[in-house]
């Protein structure tokens, strides 16, 4: 049988307003020691998520005042979703496919829930697999350039094969 997103899920995730402030964002962050909140309005439902990134980038970079700086200027509004049927293993493909940390779980057009790659780690029993998973989201071509190094796994010297 394999595990569905609604068993990783962290489900009923708060919400915020798209006229809430960039620091009601942080404060409710703080709060639920979470990294995003799904941004959504009663007349549009689900609009948007904003990011502890987001909020350093486009807010406090910026020199903008956290406190009227409204989600609405800065929540990222192309929002990738998954069914909470969805298998995990495909909801974690998705993720590096898309190179994003956190999908949104959408059930008849309502937010369910938010899956993070923490919660796939926690759920995945295969610890490799949510490192490759990682790997690709979080590769990009600045970065890599910037890690050359050492190339990867046991050196001959540890097997004692010089």
């Amino acid at each position: 049988m394999s595990i569905l997103v609604r068993h990783a899920m962290t489900e009923a995730p708060k919400t915020l307003g798209p006229g809430m402030s960039a620091a009601d964002a942080a404060a409710l962050m703080s709060e639920h020691d979470v990294g995003a909140i799904p941004v959504a309005s009663e007349q549009d439902g689900l609009v948007g998520v904003v990011t502890d990134r987001d909020i350093v980038i486009r807010v406090v970079a910026k020199g903008l005042d956290p406190r009227t700086t409204p989600l609405a200027d800065v929540a990222t509004e192309k929002v990738v979703t998954v069914s909470p049927d969805e298998r995990l293993s495909d909801a974690r493909d998705l993720m590096a496919e898309q190179k994003i940390r956190r999908l949104l779980v959408v059930k008849n057009d309502a937010l369910v829930g938010i899956l993070s790659v923490g919660d796939v780690a926690w759920a995945d029993a295969s610890a490799r697999t949510v490192g490759e998973t990682l790997k690709q989201i979080s590769a990009s071509e600045s970065t890599s350039q910037l890690n050359e190094g050492p190339d990867q796994g046991t050196p001959d010297r540890v097997r004692g094969t010089h």
